[in-house]
């Protein structure tokens, strides 16, 4: 399998990140607001297909920060 250059390691990170969080995310508060039954993967499925592109949009804007704030917060550099 053909892999992506490493300078689109941040986009792949943002991909699998909010993904995998809106998932997890997503799964917890349908279940909770209404209930697991028959229809809960369809709502799930909703839920997942608005607000994933969502989170990863969000994600691909703050990472940049999120990199500063940590080098900041451990000493590291970016």
């Amino acid at each position: 399998m053909k892999k992506l250059p490493k300078n689109y390691a941040g986009i792949a990170f943002s991909f699998y990140a909010s993904a995998i969080m809106v998932l997890i995310v997503s799964g917890v508060l349908v279940a909770l607001n209404t209930g697991v039954d028959a229809a809960y993967l369809a709502r799930l499925g909703r839920s997942y297909l608005i607000t994933w592109p969502i989170a990863f949009i969000s994600l691909l804007a703050v990472r940049p920060l999120v990199v500063k704030l940590v080098a900041w917060t451990t000493g590291s550099g970016p």
